[in-house]
């Protein structure tokens, strides 16, 4: 009896216990109603992605992903919320529901669109290879067995382990340096304790003309395929992806866009 009654409390403990993680789950449905509700939609960025999403001296956030952001959700209703994360925690933060978009120089790969949603693509990039012209790399061989610098969850670390015959079995240690923003990778490159920066080509551009010292530094393009720049969501976030692609359209239709990318990409 005695018995009975441990195994009938074990079952009971057991049913709750269940019951509370589904409680605490995720539940996958659509969550546009509830940013129309809330009037917020939160976007995840990297807010030292230049020129995409990044603070200007003032603090103040800015660049093309912001200002395109801000000009979908423009006349809508819901207000934009741009939400700084760990960049390598990006898929993470959006699954937990912290962030309903990733929108900051996000690169569509087929490894993310297993778990991630995207838009149409609206900006091509590539790869480049920065370095110093002092101590310069003019062609893959030059990085045999030295130190490479990459951004902890970029694109270009995706392209490193996708493909490491071509660049990453040739660095030192078959390994690069990680970095969490590309700020201090330019750092360890100018003090020469990294030989280059696999880096985004919008990124490159950006930062070598911004600097006072951009004439110290030169970049090649990688081997690895252009990319294309498209915003991530959840899978069942249907109705906010047709919205975004729907008014994106708008935006190329009505020249908004192509003001956009001129202030940005003057070239």
């Amino acid at each position: 009896m005695m018995r009975l009654k441990r195994l009938a409390t074990a079952g009971l403990l057991l049913g709750l216990l269940v019951s509370l993680a589904g409680c605490h789950s995720r539940q996958k449905t659509d969550s546009w109603a509830t940013i129309e509700r809330r009037q917020k939609v939160v976007i995840g960025i990297d807010d030292s992605f230049v020129p995409m999403t990044y603070r200007e001296k003032n603090g103040q956030l800015t660049g093309f992903d912001v200002e395109l952001a801000k000009a979908i959700f423009k006349g809508s209703g819901i207000q934009v919320d741009f939400q700084s994360i760990d960049w390598d925690m990006k898929e993470t933060e959006l699954n937990n529901q912290t962030i309903d978009l990733i929108w900051s120089g996000y690169s569509k790969t087929e490894e993310r669109a297993k778990r991630v949603a995207f838009s149409q693509p609206y900006l091509t990039n590539h790869q480049m290879i920065v370095s110093m012209k002092q101590n310069p790399v003019n062609r893959l061989a030059d990085l045999k067995g030295q130190n490479l610098g990459v951004q902890t969850g970029s694109s270009g670390m995706a392209q490193l382990d996708r493909r490491p015959t071509v660049l990453k079995q040739k660095i030192a240690n078959q390994t690069p340096i990680l970095y969490d923003t590309y700020n201090n990778a330019f750092i360890d490159l100018q003090a020469k304790r990294i030989k280059g920066i696999l880096i985004d080509q919008v990124y490159a551009n950006f930062e070598i003309k911004a600097r006072a010292n951009g004439q110290d530094f030169q970049a090649i393009e990688s081997p690895f395929a252009a990319e294309k720049f498209a915003v991530g969501m959840r899978p069942e976030d249907q109705k906010l992806r047709r919205f975004i692609n729907r008014r994106y359209q708008v935006l190329k239709q009505n020249g908004q866009l192509a003001k956009i990318q001129a202030k940005w990409f003057k070239e």
